[in-house]
């Protein structure tokens, strides 16, 4: 990779734009780039790596690229850094240009424009640049592949910081591995070691989830076994856990086995002593129940004895009462008959008690004769009724014809009066209409005046308010303006002042034997000193920020005028020049004259509906004067006719009636004479029935009762029992028959008889000896169960363990591995001596390179005196493989490089360097360097070292490479002819270059 021209617009302190051309530079083979501090020499650096990978090194590159763009730039000028450079062959051209916030084309404020990239490749057959892409990524990844380095490395390879490797020197193993790790991306290797521990404790929890799942099953199998198992005493991932879990199941299995046998021996045992229990239990409830039967026999044969007397007696009165029951029926026809012709004479008096005394000796045929008469002349007054009946209606029907007519009469009188006052109804009505009619018209027209003025009244408000506001916003920019000018003034006065003074700020921070950051010198024996009045980086920054402050604040007020004036131009559109009051007054005056017509118009709709209703009354009222004239005539006809029937009716009831006051109460007279000889009659025929029945009944008693074997028919009543008493006699003899018969039986019984003779059965011992027997069996039977259980629990807990622990012997062996390989790449296993880490182990490797390659210039440096070599051996406690000693070739002993001084110091990081360079350039696929930059130290060197390291980087010209070396010391100006110079200034840095 060789650079050929670099151009910088508005980077870092360079405010314009600035050219480094490489070529002219790269001539003479070794160049020096020096100026003041913070004049920009590093920044030079910083746009050649920002040009190749959009990115500067370091804390420098911040919000995406913003503070990359120069200060003293003008507010529009971009930011912009272009590099040429060829690599590979292949002559390119990239462009670059961060986030730029610039002011806007239009209006206040500002906007902000992405970032830009371009890449164009020469060509030299036509002669012409060829674009290749503007995508940052693909640019991106075009770079890096051609350079075969990120951008961590190229700042190592190509931009060589010797503060870096210096302390690379003094540093311990792990500083230098974060080192070696971003050159080399050996971060591989290091996921390498974090996937194997992470393995290893993923393994490792399954393989103790395993294990705790063994532990749980053997707890369960111990509560199974009680006392007859001892769990192992070891933890979840420890060896052999599985195994002593197996082997103590198998030893509780085999002792539940051996405890099953005894149980069921002593069940079989318990069973046979139960069954004896019970067959005498049994024998003796027998002999009890029969000794109890006999006795009970002969104490029911006692008490039959004692009553035997009471038995004969309803013997005999049940043989009586099947004597009367052949009497019975005749007994009942006689009660019957007797019962019939009481209720007939009864009957009888009552009838003849409300007849008149003319038919008090009369039989009933002569009753007979005088109720058909009556009836004869009821039959004759029926026509007589009918005419009664009409005579009452006709009155009913005169009276409703009369109210009628009045009715009539008021519905007619009330219609004249309300028809008369019409016209003057109807016309009120109309102008009602009319007059609202046009009050909506006229609202319509106001409501369209209305909207406009309002809105217009409300412009001319808004017109008054932000003129006010304008004049304020006004007066504020030009205070926030002003601010802004003197806070500015006050930044660059102590910016100024501090620089004058900056030598003394930075001698604030020397201290004895420490090398200067400036010109790298040990010793400081004239600091520069602070004068009255010193501004520190505090004051500066504090008047910075004041100044930024005062841009926003100006910036903010610019904005809100520009916003006002725009309101007011619209406002003052819409208003006019007319002033708000007379807007106001305006309005007020339409709005009054809307609500009026509103109001006015709001009857429009009742009147129109009371006209409706009004026509609808009128239409009415003139049929009901119609209709009533007509029902009149109607009535007039009708009641003419109702005079003619009502005399002819008058006539034929005066013959009818006779004596009575009507025809309804003659016919009632005789309706009740007809009713009552009838009912005389027929209760007098059926007494004598009733009569003649119960003489013939008498006659028939006695001669069933002298058949039956009784004196008199009394007698044989006397002897006839109810159902009741039947039943009951009939129930006392058959159980006394029942009873009499049972108990012969069972006194004939020999085998009650034979245990009657035996002594009195013990059954409350019998039974106390067959629940003990049956109390022993459940024991027994409960401890069979619990001993069957128990086996069947542990069967089945040592087939799970057994299946868990088969499962779990793969994982066990991959944990085993895993755990081996991890810590031996972690550096913490026994095998690993030295206690090397994987990664550690790569970058020893490549750390023997670069010492071997560093080593090839330091001897040259140093006169054949100090060869660098790789050391693997422990520091203290430490881990090892990172070490790195220097062997003096005059004393002959190998030593830390922490212990050579700040000149052996410098040659030694430098060599160090140029052999990393060499080792990360075969790394990545041997890309060719032709152009290094070397930063500082050299103020440390003697004259000598100073000639031989100069000789070195001289040499580096053989293989066509360019070093520019970036230093404060003066001497250098001498030596090394092609300068480029950077120049600060108030208006920012500028570049001064010499060629050879």
């Amino acid at each position: 990779m060789r650079l050929h021209r670099l151009d910088i617009t508005a980077f870092g302190p360079f405010g314009g734009s600035q050219t480094v051309d490489f070529d002219e530079l790269s001539a003479a083979g070794l160049f020096l780039l020096h100026g003041p501090t913070g004049a920009g020499k590093t920044s030079v650096l910083d746009a050649v790596c920002y040009a190749l990978y959009g990115s500067v090194p370091g804390v420098r590159q911040s919000g995406q690229g913003l503070t990359l763009r120069s200060d003293h730039a003008a507010a529009g000028t971009r930011t912009e850094v272009r590099l040429e450079l060829t690599v590979a062959g292949r002559r390119l051209e990239l462009t670059r240009q961060p986030p730029w916030e610039r002011p806007k084309k239009r209006g206040t404020g500002s906007t902000l424009d992405k970032a830009q990239s371009w890449l164009r490749e020469y060509d030299a057959t036509a002669g012409t640049w060829k674009d290749l892409s503007r995508s940052h990524q693909e640019i991106g990844e075009e770079v890096t592949q051609l350079l075969g380095m990120s951008r961590e490395q190229f700042c190592q390879v190509v931009l060589l910081p010797q503060g870096e490797f210096a302390r690379f020197l003094r540093s311990d193993a792990e500083a230098r591995g974060k080192l070696l790790g971003r050159l080399f991306d050996t971060h591989r290797f290091a996921e390498v070691e974090k996937r194997l521990a992470e393995r290893r404790r993923s393994t490792e929890a399954q393989v103790r989830e395993g294990d705790a799942e063994l532990l749980a099953d053997a707890h369960r199998m111990q509560q199974a076994a009680g006392d007859a198992m001892e769990l192992p005493d070891l933890s979840p991932g420890e060896p052999g856990l599985a195994e002593a879990v197996l082997t103590a199941a198998a030893v509780a299995r085999s002792t539940a086995r051996e405890q099953l046998a005894v149980a069921r021996s002593r069940l079989a045992a318990a069973e046979s002593a139960q069954a004896t229990a019970d067959r005498e239990l049994a024998d003796v409830r027998e002999l009890a129940r029969m000794q109890q039967r006999f006795a009970q026999a002969q104490e029911r044969a006692a008490l039959m004895e004692e009553r035997a007397d009471g038995y004969r007696q309803a013997q005999a009165r049940m043989e009586r009462a099947r004597k009367a029951e052949a009497v019975a029926p005749a007994l009942e026809l006689r009660e019957a008959a007797d019962r019939e012709h009481r209720e007939a004479a009864r009957a009888e008096a009552r009838a003849r008690d409300l007849l008149p005394e003319i038919f008090a000796g009369a039989g009933a045929a002569g009753l007979a004769a005088a109720a058909r008469r009556a009836a004869e002349e009821l039959g004759g007054l029926e026509s007589a009724r009918r005419a009664e009946q009409r005579l009452a209606e006709l009155g009913s029907e005169r009276a409703e014809l009369d109210r009628q007519e009045r009715a009539d009469d008021d519905v007619r009188q009330e219609a004249e009066a309300w028809l008369a006052e019409w016209d003057t109804t109807r016309t009120g009505l109309q102008t009602r209409i009319e007059s609202a009619q046009e009050a909506a018209t006229a609202a319509e027209q106001l409501a369209v005046r209305r909207e406009p003025a309002e809105r217009r009244l409300a412009a001319a408000r808004q017109r008054d308010q932000f003129a006010g506001d304008t004049e304020d916003t006004q007066r504020q920019v030009l205070i926030c303006a002003e601010r802004a000018v003197e806070a500015r003034d006050h930044w660059l006065d102590l910016k100024e002042q501090r620089l004058n003074g900056i030598a003394a700020e930075l001698a604030a921070h020397l201290t004895d034997g420490a090398p200067c950051a400036v010109c790298g010198a040990t010793e400081h024996p004239a600091p520069a000193r602070k004068s009255a009045g010193h501004v520190d980086r505090a004051a500066e920054e504090e008047a910075l920020a004041a100044h930024q402050r005062a841009e926003e604040q100006r910036t903010e007020a610019e904005r809100r005028l520009s916003l006002v004036r725009e309101a007011l131009a619209a406002a003052t559109a819409e208003a006019g020049d007319t002033p708000t009051d007379q807007l106001a007054d305006e309005v007020a005056e339409l709005e009054r004259l809307y609500e009026q017509a509103r109001r006015d118009a709001s009857w429009l709709h009742p009147a129109t509906e009371e006209l409706r209703r009004a026509e609808q009354e009128h239409e009415r009222r003139t049929a009901i004067q119609q209709q009533a004239a007509v029902r009149a005539a109607s009535r007039t006809t009708l009641r003419d006719s109702q005079d003619r029937e009502r005399a002819a009716l008058e006539e034929e009831l005066a013959h009818s009636r006779g004596t009575a006051d009507s025809v309804a109460a003659r016919a009632a007279q005789l309706e009740r004479q007809a009713a009552l000889l009838t009912d005389a009659a027929d209760t007098a025929r059926a007494a004598e029935d009733t009569a003649q029945r119960l003489k013939d009944a008498d006659a028939r008693l006695a001669d069933a009762a002298f058949r039956a074997g009784f004196d008199t028919p009394q007698a044989a009543a006397d002897a006839l029992l109810d159902d009741t008493v039947h039943r009951e006699l009939q129930r006392r003899l058959d159980a006394w028959q029942s009873e009499e018969a049972a108990v012969r039986a069972v006194l004939a019984e020999t085998d009650t008889a034979a245990a009657a003779r035996q002594a009195p059965a013990d059954l409350d011992r019998a039974e106390r000896a067959a629940a003990e027997a049956v109390r022993r069996t459940r024991e027994a039977a409960s401890g069979c169960d619990a001993a069957a259980r128990r086996c069947a629990e542990l069967d089945r807990l040592s087939v799970r363990s057994a299946a868990g622990a088969r499962q779990l012997a793969p994982l066990r062996e991959e944990y085993d591995r895993v755990a081996r390989l991890a810590a031996l790449t972690a550096g913490t296993s026994a095998d690993n001596e030295r206690r090397m880490r994987l990664e550690s182990y790569v970058l020893a490797a490549r750390l023997e390179q670069v010492a071997a390659a560093a080593t090839v210039r330091l001897r040259r440096m140093s006169s054949g005196r100090y060869t660098l070599v790789h050391s693997d051996d422990r520091a203290g406690r430490g881990r090892s493989g990172l070490g790195l000693h220097v062997v003096d070739a005059w004393t002959g002993r190998e030593r830390d490089t922490a212990t050579l001084s700040g000149g052996e110091t410098f040659f030694a990081s430098l060599a160090l360097a140029l052999g990393l360079a060499d080792v990360v350039t075969d790394e990545a696929g041997g890309v060719r360097l032709d152009t290094l930059f070397i930063d500082e130290g050299f103020g440390s060197l003697d004259e000598q070292t100073l000639d031989e390291v100069l000789d070195v980087l001289d040499s580096l010209r053989e293989r066509d490479r360019s070093v520019g070396i970036v230093s404060h010391v003066a001497d250098l100006r001498r030596r090394v002819h092609a300068q480029l110079e950077i120049v600060k200034g108030r208006a920012g840095s500028a570049v001064r270059q010499r060629g050879q």
